[in-house]
């Protein structure tokens, strides 16, 4: 591995931004208490996010070799840390989705120049594979501080309280050293010098090729799925735990935060495991036992309610046990991604990367909307019972990906 200074810079970026994109499952309980926004109204703000995302990656994909990643990141971060620093002084659900907004535009830069940096720093597939899971470790370690973050900023006893957005005073300040530190970094992209001198209509015709690649089609199939599972839940843990188990605010939002823990120590432990054993024997049995969970939880949850709740040590079973489903499922992701971006040439790795991040971002927008419209027209457990039925579906696919990648690799 080289560039020890680039990759503490690549996990920092991905930190940050751990943080502020999944800090929606704590806002949009906030905003529901707040500004009377219902369930439904409250899960736009997914849409804000990851339409930001899924639109910014498709039109910025093709071109982003010619911007350079390192000034891609620098715009990333400086308008994030902008945007964070101007919060506290306008809080209110518009300026909310205005943020998330940012956010998107800003991962989407982010998350297409990491992944395609990352070519540029290993040397083989299965050091792509080991550094993706690890990387997506870190960033489920900033989701897990973020959680504790929040709640550090939320009053208990003044639900109507807008305090909480003092918190983006803190993450404006990370975001500027996370800044100052990729400034200070150098990025090696002679390997991609070439591909700089082509023609902007060509880079966005080729990209576009690629959805033509049976590969690269059922591959985003699995990428959508999964992240319409992993954000379902996600994003509305921290309401499950308020209004299913009756948490107080505060701690629905930390315990929300097991998921993050579990996800990362789940990913942490997928680097080492995946060295050793084929991805696609790992991530079919971790989704059939998170299926396996699901089924057990659910019940638990519901013979949960009407039990007063005061702290971490009287929360009922099901608040621990339901969030380790982060761990099953998290090797799934960085599993695949590393698998089509491995089998692709290096100057392919930031188109198809934006065709990650675009249809990721719609898989995460489309669960959470499905989970706050379930939620709000029936209750928290059915709108987690619905993660069974794209589990199942992403079994089949998966077979169907890896049916083909191995075609292609004899």
């Amino acid at each position: 591995m080289k560039q020890a200074k680039l990759t503490i810079s690549l996990f920092l970026n991905y930190f940050i931004f751990a943080i502020l994109l999944n800090s929606v499952g704590t806002v949009i309980l906030q905003v529901q208490k707040n500004f009377g926004v219902s369930e439904t109204g409250a899960s736009v703000l997914e849409g804000f996010k990851d339409l930001s995302i899924a639109i910014s990656s498709f039109l910025i994909a093709s071109f982003i070799v010619r911007i350079g990643y390192k000034r891609a990141m620098q715009l990333a971060l400086l308008m994030v840390t902008l945007m964070c620093l101007l919060m506290p002084s306008i809080p209110a659900f518009w300026s909310v989705k205005l943020l998330f907004a940012c956010i998107g535009v800003g991962f989407a830069l982010i998350k297409i120049t990491v992944f395609a940096t990352i070519g540029l720093l290993v040397n083989n597939e299965k050091e792509h594979s080991s550094f993706m899971n690890y990387l997506e470790s870190f960033f489920m370690i900033g989701v897990l501080t973020g959680g504790f973050i929040f709640a550090y900023f939320v009053d208990d006893t003044n639900p109507l309280s807008t305090e909480w957005f003092k918190v983006y005073y803190l993450l404006g300040g990370l975001s500027l050293l996370a800044l100052i530190l990729l400034s200070s970094s150098i990025i090696d992209e002679s390997a991609i010098a070439s591909a700089k001198q082509r023609r902007l209509s060509n880079d966005f015709v080729d990209m576009i090729k690629l959805i033509g690649l049976p590969v690269v089609l059922v591959f985003i199939v699995n990428a959508f799925l999964y992240v319409l599972i992993e954000q379902s839940i996600m994003s509305w843990l921290p309401t499950f735990n308020n209004k299913v188990l009756q948490l107080p605010t505060a701690l629905s939002i930390q315990m929300a935060t097991i998921l993050a823990a579990s996800t990362a120590l789940g990913r942490f432990t997928a680097g080492v495991v995946l060295k050793k054993i084929n991805w696609y024997l790992v991530v079919v049995v971790c989704l059939i036992v998170a299926a396996g969970l699901v089924l057990v939880s659910m019940p638990m949850a519901n013979a949960a309610k009407g039990k007063p709740v005061t702290g971490w040590s009287d929360a009922p079973l099901v608040a621990y046990l339901f969030p380790f489903i982060g761990f099953l499922l998290a090797p799934i992701y960085p599993a695949i991604n590393s698998v089509i971006l491995s089998t692709l040439p290096k100057e392919k790795h930031a188109p198809m990367s934006g065709l990650i991040v675009v249809f990721s971002a719609l898989g995460g927008t489309t669960g959470s909307i499905i989970t706050g419209t379930v939620f709000h027209h029936f209750d928290g457990q059915t709108a987690f019972y619905f993660s069974l039925i794209p589990i199942g579906i992403l079994i089949v696919f998966l077979t169907l990906f890896r049916s083909i990648r191995n075609k292609m690799t004899v």
